[in-house]
């Protein structure tokens, strides 16, 4: 069953020199190799030994940059989402990292695809329209956390629990 839905935020991790990144001075290793791809690379990996992540490939070759999707409004296939998350609960079915990968189905095997592929897809909305958009301090991170790299569509019901909190507003298109 096909699922989607409507990213309502995301965290930049902005290269070599961005302590979080798992890009930090350059370090490629095994694990993050596919985070040094081309743009519209899908970079994933696994933390805590239980959740998927799935990120954006964002500069050009070798320079580590990436967009981590935090949360999404779904959209489509709602039923096999809260059957793969184990939730009725439609606000926690893509709200952060790990629940939105487990519920779209994304695992390590998206790894290096193109973000135009047919197993996962990030596609622009259909018309362009200005949102007030939120910009904050990272979470779930240890080092660089402050740096106000996090961006979320302010009043969104599904954005996560960090997401809900106050942020500069930008008027930026989403």
């Amino acid at each position: 069953m096909r699922t989607a839905g409507r990213i309502v935020e995301v965290e930049a991790y902005v290269g070599p020199h961005d302590p979080a990144d798992h890009g930090y001075q350059g370090r490629k290793t095994a694990r993050n190799a596919w985070l040094f791809g081309p743009p519209g690379t899908v970079y994933a990996f696994f933390i805590y030994g239980n959740h998927w992540c799935v990120n954006a490939v964002t500069e050009q070759e070798e320079f580590p940059s990436a967009v981590l999707l935090r949360a999404l409004e779904p959209i489509t296939g709602l039923a096999t989402m809260a059957r793969r998350r184990g939730s009725g609960d439609p606000r926690l079915l893509c709200s952060g990292p790990g629940r939105l990968c487990q519920a779209l189905g994304i695992t390590g095997s998206v790894n290096g695809l193109r973000l135009n592929s047919e197993a996962i897809r990030i596609v622009g909305p259909p018309e362009p329209a200005a949102r007030r958009v939120s910009r904050g301090p990272r979470i779930g991170i240890s080092r660089a956390a402050d740096w106000p790299l996090r961006f979320w569509l302010r009043g969104s019901p599904w954005v996560s629990k960090g997401g809900r909190a106050s942020g500069k507003t930008l008027r930026d298109p989403v």
